[in-house]
């Protein structure tokens, strides 16, 4: 049977409103009394009723990430900063896992409201834009990764138009000419601005935009592997694939593993969002880093602001970047420019002319 705080406080011998001010740190005890509680709690092993104290104070100190999966590990750099930041603030951090399904994204958040929390950073479906504006009326909100577009939820993203732009100009500048994308569903944010950058780095660098080398789909390893093999059957390959999520990272190299395919020898591969394992592995993958860190501590600030500014009708809704940044390192390399065809007439160069050519290139 569970100690409760009235058996807490007949061992003191004192009231039960006492031992609560005591415990709680409020109200007019001595530090005296205070230290003698603490040690008689211990020693009954008492633990308090986070349930019971949040309905008195109308806090439970229990914040709530939402994400899809912890499959990419993007979303498990987040999770780890948003659970250290809460916790040396003295909240606990409930982690949902949603499945990138609307279903059960909406079956969470109606728990999420039954357990009274204080707050919710969430990495949205898209699709219960109206469940979230109308919790959004009660509960502070940040929206993280993407952006759901039937709300107006303060929301942090990173810089994907960019990320992707630098990707896919990076490449180029490789010699790249058919670069296949595999990219994520274009219903998302990410999945649109990711691909909006691929695009524009082929319009600047006036290569045509071919849509048998463009894949999009659910942020599953087998949409990476599915779309792969799709990539690596056509008559004329891409000489490079840019994985632009990173749970299709992880099918790519488990199709490239499959047809022994040597990267970046037979096909330069370059991925998005980065893991310590890509550094380790051979050869090392060059990626996009969106800045998981960093989206995850911004996320924690604009919901600590707006839990503090809970209720004010000053505080407006903004939208935030985290600047994306290339990383190389041995996954890609240098496509060499073929030589043009040698005519007859050049067959014929005497030994001179030919070793100036040679001299030349």
């Amino acid at each position: 049977m569970s100690v409760t705080l009235k058996d807490v406080a007949q061992a003191a011998r004192v009231s039960v409103s006492t031992a609560s001010r005591a415990l709680t740190g409020t109200g007019l005890t001595s530090e005296r009394t205070q230290q003698r509680l603490a040690r008689i709690a211990r020693e009954l092993g008492y633990r308090p009723n986070p349930i019971a104290r949040g309905l008195k104070t109308g806090q439970s100190r229990l914040v709530a990430l939402l994400v899809h999966n912890l499959t990419n590990a993007s979303f498990q750099v987040m999770a780890e900063v948003v659970q250290a930041r809460l916790k040396a603030l003295g909240y606990q951090m409930l982690l949902c896992i949603g499945g990138d399904d609307p279903q059960q994204e909406s079956d969470t958040l109606t728990t999420l409201v039954d357990h009274r929390i204080d707050g919710l950073i969430v990495v949205p479906t898209g699709k219960n834009g109206p469940q979230l504006k109308a919790l959004a009326k009660d509960i502070p909100i940040v929206c993280l990764v993407r952006r759901d577009d039937a709300t107006d939820l303060e929301t942090v993203l990173a810089d994907d138009p960019q990320g992707a732009y630098l990707g896919t100009r990076h490449l180029i500048e490789l010699g790249h000419k058919r670069i296949g994308l595999i990219v994520g569903r274009q219903d998302t944010t990410s999945g649109r601005e990711r691909l909006s950058g691929y695009v524009r780095a082929l319009r600047e660098a006036g290569i045509a935009r071919d849509d048998t080398l463009i894949h999009a789909g659910h942020y599953v390893p087998e949409t990476g592997a599915t779309c792969c093999r799709k990539l690596l059957d056509l008559s004329r390959p891409p000489s490079a694939i840019f994985v632009a999520n990173h749970e299709a990272t992880l099918g790519v190299l488990r199709v490239t593993a499959e047809r022994n395919i040597a990267i970046p020898d037979d096909l330069s591969l370059l991925c998005y969002e980065d893991m310590p394992w890509f550094e380790w592995h051979r050869p090392a993958i060059s990626i996009v880093d969106n800045g998981a860190r960093d989206l995850a501590n911004l996320a924690v600030d604009r919901l600590l602001h707006r839990m503090d500014a809970k209720g004010s009708s000053n505080d407006g809704v903004r939208e935030y970047r985290v600047g994306a940044r290339l990383i190389q390192r041995d996954s890609c390399r240098q496509i060499d420019t073929p030589a043009p065809a040698k005519s007859a007439k050049s067959k014929s160069s005497s030994p001179k002319s030919s070793a100036a050519k040679s001299a030349k290139v």
